[in-house]
This record gives structure tokens, sequence and C-alpha cells, in this order.
């Protein structure tokens, strides 16, 4: 039986609705493809950019709002999600790294009232709407505070949701680095999904996306 079929057990009552907003991560350079003029968030697989495939997975799933901070090569990165219904932030210091675009999206989040970001990398095509259901509903489950990390086999891997008690302490991050810090030294149980291989199968390299299914556009 899945995870959200046990969820769906459960008496309503001990289940709270709280504001999940996804934070879709497309700022960065792609600066392992190598190929002069490439992106992989631009790399079409069946025919739509993966940056518009994950927007449409984190649409699809029951997040409230998704928020898609952009950076590198901005313009065409939001042209490609032209029509769907996603808010995008710049991140305008992008270069110094991921954590930037964590704080930006967090900040966004926060002023938007947020109970809590689930923070989505742009460059995993393996994850489904299914998937990010799932840790919402773990995330309600546990009332909201605790921090909820999807697991591919048992490894740690993304997406993972964060609550609005740790927003203070993303917005100061610093540098090429996710939430991982902070998620291991908070005092948050951390609740782990286990979602299969889409949990570590992010696409760095041409290599990756040719082997996702993926096709790279110069």
């Amino acid at each position: 039986m899945s995870n959200r079929e046990d969820n769906d057990q459960r008496p309503k009552e001990r289940l709270l609705d709280p504001r999940v907003f996804v934070i879709l991560l497309a700022a960065g350079r792609s600066s392992r493809i190598g190929k002069a003029g490439a992106s992989k968030l631009l790399a079409e697989f069946n025919g739509t950019a993966l940056v518009r495939r994950s927007a449409q997975v984190a649409l699809g799933s029951t997040a409230d709002t998704v928020i898609v901070v952009t950076g590198h090569r901005r313009l065409e990165i939001e042209g490609a999600l032209d029509g769907l219904a996603v808010e995008c932030v710049e991140n305008p210091i992008h270069e110094q790294g991921m954590a930037t675009s964590l704080a930006s999206g967090v900040i966004r989040c926060n002023a938007l009232g947020a109970d809590a970001v689930l923070v989505m990398l742009a460059d995993m095509p393996g994850l489904t709407s299914d998937d990010l259901d799932q840790l919402i509903a773990a995330f309600s489950i546990a009332d909201g505070e605790v921090v909820v990390r999807a697991t591919g086999d048992g490894k740690p891997g993304n997406p993972v949701i964060l609550p609005k008690s740790l927003f203070q302490a993303v917005a100061h991050l610093e540098g090429d680095v996710g939430a991982r810090q902070i998620i291991e030294t908070s005092s948050l149980p951390i609740v782990s999904v286990e979602i299969g291989e889409a949990a570590l199968l992010d696409v760095d390299t041409p290599e990756a996306i040719r082997a996702a299914g993926g096709i790279l556009k110069a």
C-alpha cells in the first residue's frame, strides 16, 4: 500500500491544511554541460523543455503556489514557462551560488504567507506530481513541525519540505549550498518518504540528459 493510501485512511481531524509552496530552482548556469550555449533546463523531454516539465509537475501537485527562481538565461527560462500559472522571481546574484536562489524563493514565499516550502530542483526529470503529493501529505500528517525529505532506496535525495520555523535560517544561507546543513543541524525531526530513483536523478551532464531520454539544445 502506498504512503498516499495510508495517509488517506487516517482520521481527518489529525490533518492540517498547511500552505505549502513549491520553490522551483531554475537559476543555475548548467556549468557541467560543457557545450557552449546549451542549458540543461532547456533540454527537451518528449518535446517539452525540462524547466517547463518540472513546473507542470509542481502545478499538478496539491501545493498551493509555485515560485520559480530564475537567473542565468532568465528570459529564455521564463519564456519556456509562458502560459503556466507560476510566479517567477529573479535572483540577480545567482552566480554567488544556489543558496542565494533558495533564499530568494523563501523570502518571497514567506511574504506570500507560506507555512512551508517544498524545494524542488528543476533538473530532476523523474519526479511526478504524485511524488510531491506524498511529501506534502507526510508533512501535513506530522502536524507541520518536521522536515520532510525524499529518499531513493533509502538514500537522502530531493525534494525536501522545510517548515516556516526554518525560513529565517534559510534566508541567511550563503554560497553554493542547499539546505542540507540546516536540515541536519536543526532540532526538528526528519521524515523520510521513499519515492525511488526519482529522488536521486538529476541531469547535470549531456550524458545524463541523453540517458534520461532528453535532447540537449544549443
